[in-house]
């Protein structure tokens, strides 16, 4: 059973560079063994002068595959883009954020969880 009165935040970042998706995308985050994380905020940042299309997925560790969270989302250069924007969604054990990009992008991803203990996962 999981453990909501033991939780910690983590917030990692990553400057992507993957031009490909699924196992080719750049991993941002993956949720540690025992652990389940509820994400409480996915930021996009495009660096580049132009407009670009941005991607996020997760790997869905139980049935080995990959969901799109953000499809081909076309960002203005030098603009951001709140993803989860005060709503939330969980992830299990082994489970991953990954992006990639279009090429010639500059993105910066940052994600923010709450990692609570879960052994039966």
């Amino acid at each position: 059973m999981p453990d909501l009165s033991v939780s910690k935040f983590t917030t990692e970042s990553k400057t992507i560079t993957s031009t490909s998706a699924d196992g080719s995308a750049d991993v941002v985050y993956t949720v540690p063994d025992n652990y389940s994380a509820i994400v409480r905020f996915l930021h996009l940042s495009n660096g580049t002068n132009s407009t670009k299309k941005a991607y996020i997925q997760f790997y869905h560790n139980d049935d080995t595959t990959y969901y799109n969270l953000v499809n081909g989302l076309s960002m203005s250069g030098h603009t951001t883009h709140d993803v989860v924007s005060g709503n939330f969604f969980t992830l299990h054990q082994k489970d991953k954020i990954v992006s990639y990009i279009e090429s010639g992008m500059t993105l910066d991803v940052t994600v923010s969880v709450e990692e609570y203990f879960d052994p039966a996962r």
